[in-house]
């Protein structure tokens, strides 16, 4: 957890920094732009509250679903195939991997926008398919091996989408716990 945490720091600070660097050699129209810097702020705003209201509403299902018996908070001893878990294995996921995007818009790095957060979201999928996917396998076996041949890892069908808006109220055990 706390490498995790370490990377997403060193992504969106790093990113940051690197991207008003480069934009200052590059794009420095833009970077002393304040027309674009509204339109990016808007868009990243907007962009964030969909990567919060993503990670809240899967974050709860796994909450809800995923937790049995008196395990540590936020983590998990029951595969989770409902919901939005049931159309893409990594809902949660797939929505924080515009957290980097939605950083450079408020930003209004260009270079974070277009190269930056492009390179960190392929990184992020890199570390998913390898860490995350084999810390599930040894969590769960074969149960996990059978969902990963029946659910792909991401899915873009506005269906399979829209579960990821599906507000999920807490549960009675994440109530309690805040």
């Amino acid at each position: 957890m706390a490498f995790r945490l370490m990377m997403w720091v060193v992504m969106l600070v790093g990113g940051g920094a690197l991207g008003y660097w480069l934009d200052w050699r590059l794009f420095r129209s833009l970077l002393l732009s304040p027309f674009f810097h509204v339109i990016t702020l808007v868009i990243g705003l907007l962009l964030l509250r969909m990567v919060i209201i993503v990670s809240r509403n899967t974050g709860r299902l796994l909450a809800r679903l995923g937790r049995e018996g008196d395990i540590p908070r936020m983590e998990t001893n029951k595969l989770v195939t409902e919901g939005a878990y049931g159309c893409m294995r990594h809902p949660m996921h797939l929505g924080l991997l515009f957290f980097p995007l939605a950083v450079a818009l408020i930003l209004g790095s260009v270079s974070f926008i277009l190269i930056i957060a492009p390179l960190e979201m392929v990184l992020m999928v890199i570390m998913i398919k390898t860490l995350e996917e084999a810390e599930a396998i040894r969590k769960f076996g074969d149960a996990y091996r059978e969902y990963q041949r029946r659910v792909p890892m991401f899915n873009f069908s506005p269906a399979c989408l829209k579960q990821l808006l599906v507000e999920v109220p807490p549960s009675s055990d994440s109530a309690s716990q805040t």
